[in-house]
């Protein structure tokens, strides 16, 4: 059951060239993008072509001309830096056999259920596709609240009483088991060494800056609930900063696949038995 786990690709063709490669190499059984698949909004400003048409339908049809019978289980959410107005592309009927697009779904694979989620905890950024409020209408000084800054899309509900605590709770309420259970998120837990962002000695009005800018409702899931195994990306510099790109919480292993460089980090792990995973940087 090995499977691969990567996240922050930000539509860098190269990484996605390594990606496939690897892919069509090891033949894992499954696959784990964990959003901000596209290029930057300025880049796709400044070109005539389609990310979505002419880049990644191709390449992912050809990795399935290509693997045939050995084609893996795609499991893909969008990140913070995706346009939302894309989001129902990857739930067009036609791909349905190229991947699962599992934002706010729960699917079950050989076993295991698979939740996906994308919202992340309110940021300084202006784009709030795909933020909401954590765990009350709180946000951290400098970062900008969801109800204000831009959204390419009517979000469909009353963000100013949107919580991830909230949403999680809808989200989960089906779950007995999660021993065998695997969450797919855009953000990391609040407070562990996935969510550690470069804001050493930084201030807003005199006060000091959280370095950790995870989402406190992730992490109390996972200490409440103990999956078997969470997926995380979002914060590029943690890993350097901290020295490690996983967390164990009790029974529960967490891993963090971006990376501030211009390689490709991709967690290969066991789906069953994900504690002697490893990463590697291509």
């Amino acid at each position: 059951m090995e499977a691969f786990f990567v996240s922050d690709l930000h539509g860098k063709k190269d990484r996605y060239t390594k990606l496939f490669c690897k892919i069509i190499s090891q033949k894992p059984k499954a696959v784990f993008l964990g959003g901000d698949l596209y290029p930057s909004f300025k880049e796709m400003l400044n070109t005539n072509d389609s990310f979505f048409e002419d880049f990644w339908v191709p390449e992912f049809k050809n990795l399935k001309k290509t693997l045939t019978s050995d084609y893996p289980e795609i499991f893909i959410i969008l990140g913070n830096d995706d346009p939302a107005t894309e989001a129902y592309k990857f739930e067009l009927d036609q791909y349905k056999t190229l991947w699962n697009y599992i934002h706010f779904k729960t699917v079950d694979y050989r076993g295991i259920k698979i939740v996906g989620y994308s919202f992340i905890p309110p940021t300084p950024f202006l784009n709030k596709d795909w933020e909401v409020y954590d765990v009350s209408r709180y946000v951290d000084p400098g970062c900008v609240h969801p109800t204000e800054g831009k959204r390419s899309i009517d979000p469909g509900r009353d963000i100013e009483f949107s919580t991830i605590k909230n949403d999680l709770e809808t989200l989960t309420q089906d779950i007995e088991n999660y021993d065998e259970t695997v969450f797919l998120f855009h953000s990391p837990p609040y407070k562990t060494n996935l969510d550690r962002a470069g804001l050493d000695n930084m201030f807003i009005d005199h006060v000091p800056l959280d370095v950790n800018v995870g989402s406190i409702a992730i992490k109390e899931l996972i200490e409440e609930k103990q999956p078997l195994l969470t997926l995380h990306g979002h914060i590029h510099e943690s890993t350097r900063i901290t020295g490690s790109w996983k967390q164990i919480t009790g029974k529960t292993i967490s891993f963090n696949a971006a990376i501030d460089t211009d390689k490709l980090s991709i967690i290969i792990f066991d789906l069953k038995n994900p504690k002697d995973a490893r990463q590697e940087i291509l």
